[in-house]
């Protein structure tokens, strides 16, 4: 099997109040998807283990760490950021969030899968070293990306973030790392309002709203693409990200599911010309549940070739 599906019981568990759009029923629109599809025979499914505060702390600080243990409640809620909760399960859902990440590595990296997609929650790219913020309690994909930089002694990884909002946690992550080149696209202005002064290695690509998949595919092609080929990464990671569908209500923008199945197919060409085809893929936003649902189908399939 070329395509792992990595996620766990636990990702139903994190919520933060009944009306919130970062909701449990994420990952069930996603399974339903999968079934619905006839996907679940052509994956791999992979349990993923808890992360490690060493594994925690590549990115994050100690202090932040600490942070997040603090405000774990025994019961009900606690903010942690304007629109981040926790709840009991909160803290072990995240550390499984980032150790389903890291396994999503080892799996490709040790030729176990050419390609993973983690099915996980909450969303990590907006978490930065010293906080977390927007949804996101640690930052799964530059903790990935770290682990992946450390334990395979790559030296370039290539992290693409396809997500409506900018990334910012990431960024603050990266910027100016030499090992690591970060392209996105996300809606502007917009939350979190950030990604227009970005380093050397950052391909930020700002766009309006309503922006359509023919503006973006064009985008991609004139200006990620000749990055990509020029860094010639040994992995990418994606923080995939499906808002940008024109029926999600937390963005403006105007993408559809061929339009993730483009992006997608690009990014594996790219993986095919460099790196063997390795390529991890993380659950970011996207939250109108059907959307979701055939997007992340739609990413899956691609990813498998089928």
């Amino acid at each position: 099997m070329s395509t792992a599906y990595i996620s766990h019981p636990d990702f139903m568990k994190h919520e933060m109040g009944r009306h919130h759009p970062e909701c449990p029923e994420r990952i069930a629109a996603i399974e339903d998807q999968l079934i619905q599809s006839r996907l679940d025979a052509h994956l791999k499914r992979i349990d993923p283990p808890l992360a490690s505060d060493a594994d925690i702390t590549r990115v994050h600080s100690e202090d932040h760490l600490a942070f997040v243990k603090s405000k774990a409640p025994s019961s009900g809620y606690s903010m942690i950021d304007g629109d981040t909760i926790m709840n009991p399960a909160t803290l072990t859902v995240s550390l499984r969030a980032a150790g389903a990440a890291i396994a999503a590595v080892d799996a490709v990296m040790q030729g176990e899968v050419n390609n993973a997609f983690c099915a996980i929650r909450p969303p990590g790219h907006h978490a930065e070293p010293h906080r977390s913020m927007g949804f996101c309690v640690f930052n799964n994909v530059a903790i990935a990306t770290r682990y992946a930089i450390e334990k395979y002694d790559l030296d370039r990884v290539a992290v693409i973030d396809f997500d409506v909002h900018h990334g910012n946690g990431t960024e603050a992550a990266f910027i100016n790392d030499p090992h690591i080149l970060m392209c996105s696209f996300f809606q502007h202005p917009f939350y979190p309002y950030s990604g227009l002064d970005g380093g050397e290695n950052m391909v930020n690509v700002p766009l309006p709203a309503t922006t359509n998949g023919k503006i973006v595919r064009d985008m991609i092609s004139k200006t990620w693409i000749p990055r990509l080929d020029e860094f010639k990464p040994q992995l990418i990671i994606i923080s995939a990200g499906f808002d940008a569908h024109r029926e999600d209500d937390l963005g403006q923008m105007g993408l559809v599911e061929d339009d993730y199945v483009w992006m997608t197919k690009q990014l594996m060409e790219v993986a095919n010309r460099y790196c063997g085809g390795k390529i991890v893929s993380c659950l970011e936003g996207g939250y109108n549940l059907s959307a979701l649902g055939r997007s992340v189908a739609a990413h899956l399939k691609t990813l498998a070739e089928i």
